[in-house]
């Protein structure tokens, strides 16, 4: 009977609202970050700078598999039970490891990460050749300015003034995604983005089932030889940006050539395997 009652536990929520916070707390590191670089460092020193912060956002995830693979030696019930009754170990396939106490681990360190962040100043000295109009704080001004000089005929609808934040949202959202080349750089990045979140997310569960590596070696034999080379690559391409000054159109060649030896190198995943195990009922019929 107590094999058919269903689990009936909440737990799920809490941790969906936990990296729902977690998510808002982290999203403007990237645009804000990236357009703060943008206005106050030299145009030759942006590729640099834009290119050791993703290389750092790479590296993080590594040393999360590292955390992982740590805390997955560990029970999930320490410090709340005698580890020594315990008669099971992490090779296990009952195992759960203390899959929270990452969470913990990062949370104070993202809380002490952040608090330098207030100090930063709203402002910084323009270098003499930067354009003011070309930066995103330039444009806000002359944005202001023109608002200001509009005549009361010209002046938003009532109904814009009652929700000035959605109707500028949505003017802006419109600018950005009729952008041709924005919107194209937007579609590649989502199908980048689509395949590397599905291999690193299958990649472990591969590891485990076809090589027999418990959950805590795949963590880290992943965080170790996966995201370094990518990390490698996003800072070897930036001072690649900086010494040859590329434009816009060397960019786009630039990053055209690398992605496309990257999907004939990835092609060679189609030759690189192991059979499947034979498993009762799925690979094989009981009988």
């Amino acid at each position: 009977a107590g094999c058919e009652k269903e689990p009936s536990s909440y737990m799920w929520i809490y941790i969906l609202l936990g990296n729902m916070l977690r998510g808002i707390g982290e999203t403007p590191i990237t645009p804000l970050g990236i357009s703060y670089l943008d206005d106050f460092a030299k145009e030759e020193d942006v590729p640099v700078y834009v290119a050791c912060l993703h290389t750092i956002a790479m590296l993080g995830p590594m040393f999360g598999f590292l955390l992982g693979s740590l805390c997955a030696k560990l029970y999930v019930d320490i410090g709340f039970v005698d580890l020594g009754s315990i008669t099971i170990t992490p090779q296990d396939s009952r195992w759960v490891g203390a899959w929270w106490l990452g969470f913990l681990i990062a949370g104070v360190t993202n809380f002490l990460a952040a608090v330098p962040f207030c100090f930063l100043p709203k402002s910084l000295k323009k270098p003499e050749e930067a354009n003011n109009d070309k930066t995103s704080l330039g444009l806000l001004e002359n944005m202001g300015t023109t608002k200001k000089k509009l005549s009361p005929s010209q002046s938003k609808p009532r109904n814009q003034l009652m929700y000035p934040f959605l109707s500028d949202f949505y003017t802006s959202l419109k600018k950005v995604l009729s952008n041709r080349m924005y919107f194209t750089f937007l579609c590649c990045s989502l199908l980048q983005f689509s395949s590397f979140i599905g291999f690193l997310t299958y990649k472990p569960k591969y590891m485990e089932q076809q090589y027999g590596q418990s959950t805590s070696k795949s963590n880290f034999l992943i965080g170790l030889t996966s995201l370094p080379p990518v990390s490698i690559g996003i800072f070897l391409g930036g001072l690649i940006m900086k010494k040859y000054k590329m434009s816009i159109i060397g960019a786009t060649k630039f990053a055209f050539l690398m992605s496309f030896l990257a999907y004939i190198i990835a092609l060679l995943h189609f030759f690189v395997g192991c059979e499947n195990h034979v498993v009762a009922g799925m690979t094989v019929s009981y009988e």
